[in-house]
């Protein structure tokens, strides 16, 4: 199984980063590799595009790390898996400066029949979005959950499950 670990937002906006930031320290981490999984790739999906299509074909298994508003206090974070994360994606069309939002990949990809089987996407609630490089400290506090989270899951379907 081909795993996709895909952070997406935009860097230069503080928190709206977050799923990039994510996705740099499980790059960093002693994440290469999880037993069960033929290879895992790590991708910073920036503030999104059409290219993304084709990664998100290829994979067996998809997780993607993003802020989103979960009306919780900031750094809140939240796994929602399978027919979870879609009606999530679905039903919360944030505003954002993304070319394309997670809904456009998503419909994309069904409509290919390539939309993973198993998917996750690691939400995070943000605190401010506003020009700046570097997330707010309680989302930053966040990061190193949100790796725990997807190593979880990666390790989980590895195991069949």
């Amino acid at each position: 199984m081909k795993a996709l670990v895909l952070g997406i937002g935009n860097t230069l906006l503080q928190d709206e980063g977050v799923g990039v930031h994510v996705v740099q320290a499980l790059r960093e981490g002693a994440y290469a590799t999880v037993a069960g999984l033929e290879s895992i790739d790590y991708l910073d999906g920036g503030t999104l595009s059409f290219t993304l299509a084709g990664p998100i074909a290829e994979a067996d298994a998809l997780i993607v790390i993003d802020a989103a508003q979960l009306q919780a206090p900031p750094g809140t974070l939240r796994v929602l898996e399978g027919s979870d994360m879609d009606a999530f994606v679905n039903g919360n069309r944030k505003a954002s400066v993304h070319e394309v939002g997670l809904t456009d990949l998503m419909a994309i990809a069904r409509l290919t029949d390539r939309w993973p089987a198993r998917r996750a996407l690691i939400a995070i609630q943000p605190e401010r979005v506003d020009w700046g490089e570097t997330c707010t400290p309680r989302v930053a506090a966040a990061i190193p959950e949100a790796c725990r989270r997807a190593r979880e899951i990666l390790e989980r379907w590895g195991h069949g499950a």
